[in-house]
């Protein structure tokens, strides 16, 4: 078994009972890793990519726990040391793991995105994302035209909900 199927296995029983949140990570994970395919990331930032589309809202359940409530800010907080944990137990490198850990600590702070693999999380969450919350066209319009800059995300945002 791969390291990242294994990884996918260790949010399962971590989130086991949780539709909701397993089906959003795995659409996030899809998203982004097609995305990041089809803009030719090189093969570590896929890497780092996928692993953190993996693990990005890790840090929900403690929010929720801790502060009653799942705001991305409680996630960034709680998410990369509960990250961190569980790519060490798998055994991933410790450069991986960093990057990982940033990524999910900072996944909702649109003003910090600094390079692909995070414009590539923050656009493949927003995909799901739009559809889980009910978002209006407005809406949609503006983040596309805020947030969006990889020709794929904003291809598929078009084609799936503008079209």
């Amino acid at each position: 078994m791969g390291k990242k199927s294994e990884l996918i296995n260790e949010m399962i029983k971590y989130y086991a009972g949780d539709v909701k949140r397993i089906n959003h990570f795995m659409k996030v994970y899809s998203f982004a890793k097609t995305i990041g395919e089809m803009e030719q990331l090189e093969i570590e930032k896929q890497e780092i990519l996928e692993l953190a589309a993996i693990v990005h809202d890790i840090g929900i359940k403690v929010s929720e726990q801790k502060y009653n409530s799942s705001a991305g800010k409680y996630q960034q907080i709680e998410g990369p040391g509960i990250a961190k944990e569980l790519l060490q137990k798998l055994g991933f490198r410790e450069t991986i793991i960093s990057r990982v850990c940033y990524l999910v600590g900072h996944h909702h702070t649109y003003n910090m995105i600094e390079d692909l693999d995070f414009q590539i999380l923050v656009e493949a969450d927003f995909l799901i994302n739009i559809h889980e919350d009910g978002m209006d066209m407005d809406t949609i319009c503006k983040i596309r035209d805020n947030y969006f800059r990889t020709k794929t995300g904003t291809s598929f945002l078009n084609m799936i909900y503008l079209s």
